[in-house]
């Protein structure tokens, strides 16, 4: 059976996770969201008031972090419990821009996710899959959309979630300073593989982007 990886990075609220969780089912392999890890470890940083380097790297000695499959989904478990549900707040997403520049954070996870893809076939997403976590990945996606396209997606997701919690110029100001933090990181910053493929995503819906991201596999895998 080949076994292959895929690695798929890009900017905040591009729908890394949505297409490369649909991916991997077309293509029958593992998803693993690193984002999901990284908010996990952010969300106990936040409970824990860890704040500065030092303090974070202190808190992650007594930190476990666990990826399991439960009836086809991923959950992500901070020292035994599910935060699945809790991870995809605001505050949480621009905690897991600041932990990930830790050198500590990005080592303690590093291992994790090069195990599984050692022993499976992945669709790996993030923003240094395949630069820094798996640069020898088989299939290198780099997808984006404008800014403005993925503040609109991700206000849509909010709004079903909790109606009026947000603007719409809100979340784009969000979007604008996450895209500013992780391009600008000293650790591993965002950016495009010289041998990614770039898809830009901003006039495509699910389906027809989903299509966009199975003919590069299909090309490069010779499926």
């Amino acid at each position: 059976m080949q076994h292959y990886n895929i690695a798929i990075d890009g900017p905040s609220g591009a729908g890394k996770s949505t297409l490369a969780r649909r991916l991997a089912k077309r293509l029958g392999c593992m998803y693993i969201d690193t984002g999901a890890l990284y908010r996990t470890i952010a969300l106990s940083m936040l409970r824990q008031n860890a704040q500065t380097d030092a303090e974070i790297t202190q808190a992650l000695s007594g930190l476990t972090v666990n990826m399991e499959h439960i009836g086809g989904e991923q959950h992500v478990f901070a020292n035994g419990e599910d935060v699945t549900a809790l991870i995809r707040t605001s505050e949480v997403s621009m905690a897991a821009s600041r932990v990930s520049a830790v050198p500590a954070v990005r080592a303690f996870l590093l291992d994790l996710q090069r195990s599984l893809a050692q022993t499976h076939s992945v669709v790996m997403d993030g923003r240094d899959i395949g630069t820094v976590v798996l640069p020898q990945a088989d299939v290198k996606i780099y997808l984006t959309a404008s800014a403005e396209k993925r503040a609109y997606r991700r206000f849509l997701e909010l709004e079903e979630k909790n109606p009026g919690a947000q603007t719409l110029e809100s979340v784009l100001a969000d979007v604008i300073r996450r895209d500013e933090q992780d391009m600008n990181r000293e650790i591993a910053p965002l950016r495009q593989a010289d041998d990614a493929v770039p898809v830009d995503t901003s006039d495509a819906d699910l389906d027809e982007s989903e299509q966009m991201l199975l003919r590069v596999c299909e090309e490069k895998l010779g499926l």
